[in-house]
């Protein structure tokens, strides 16, 4: 079994205290930097664009795993790879020719992901299941943080494990939203490769050891 591995999602850190909450990250166990770019459109939420980015980018020695959350993201895929982004992943539903970002996003150097909301039905990737690197599972709205676990995700795991199977893909599933150590083993058995954590992390008393404690759970240690 491959390592399953934790993105904490700095949508959660404390913005007055950013560089601290970088570093406790680059200190911990986590694998990845998961960041939300929200533009107030595609999700009712705002949160931040290039300049903080190009600032995080500065501070973190960890994959930076982008997630746009924004209509027409085609139009910042070169900005994103310049700006550090190893890992840049765009939503099905903001993609009108969703091959075509995959393949524009993978000539910038990076790992092409999608994103689905909750109410997308996976079987819309298996054309393109090979193209794509990551599947990042919204397990609640896109737009805030905080939210509750929707339930109905473990099928979803489980049908997208079956779609990169039967294609012989080694496409990644990560989940995003309402991960905590409650639910993470279970996510982890039904096939995620990586979990992104935000709330339940920086809001944690040891944020260090609540990481560590999810790697632990998710790789059955």
């Amino acid at each position: 079994m491959n390592k399953k591995l934790i993105a904490p999602s700095l949508l959660a850190a404390d913005f007055g205290n950013l560089q601290r909450d970088i570093e406790m990250v680059n200190k911990s166990e986590a694998d990845w930097f998961h960041i939300d770019i929200m533009d107030g459109v595609f999700v009712p939420n705002i949160s931040y664009g290039m300049p903080v980015l190009k600032a995080i980018a500065k501070h973190t020695d960890k994959p930076l795993d982008v997630h746009l959350m924004i209509v027409d993201p085609d139009r910042y895929i070169k900005e994103f790879a310049k700006l550090g982004a190893d890992i840049l992943t765009v939503h099905y539903e903001a993609c009108t020719h969703l091959h075509r970002s995959l393949q524009a996003i993978k000539a910038e150097g990076m790992k092409a992901g999608v994103a689905i909301n909750p109410h997308t039905s996976v079987d819309l990737l298996k054309d393109v299941i090979n193209d794509i690197d990551l599947v990042l599972v919204m397990s609640v709205n896109p737009g805030f943080g905080g939210q509750s676990f929707i339930e109905n995700t473990y099928k979803k795991i489980k049908r997208l494990k079956e779609i990169i199977s039967m294609n012989n893909a080694s496409t990644l599933i990560e989940i995003d939203g309402g991960v905590t150590d409650q639910n993470v083993k279970k996510l982890s058995k039904a096939g995620a490769d990586v979990l992104v954590a935000g709330s339940f992390v920086f809001k944690a008393q040891n944020p260090t050891e609540t990481i560590e404690t999810l790697k632990k759970i998710a790789n059955f240690e």
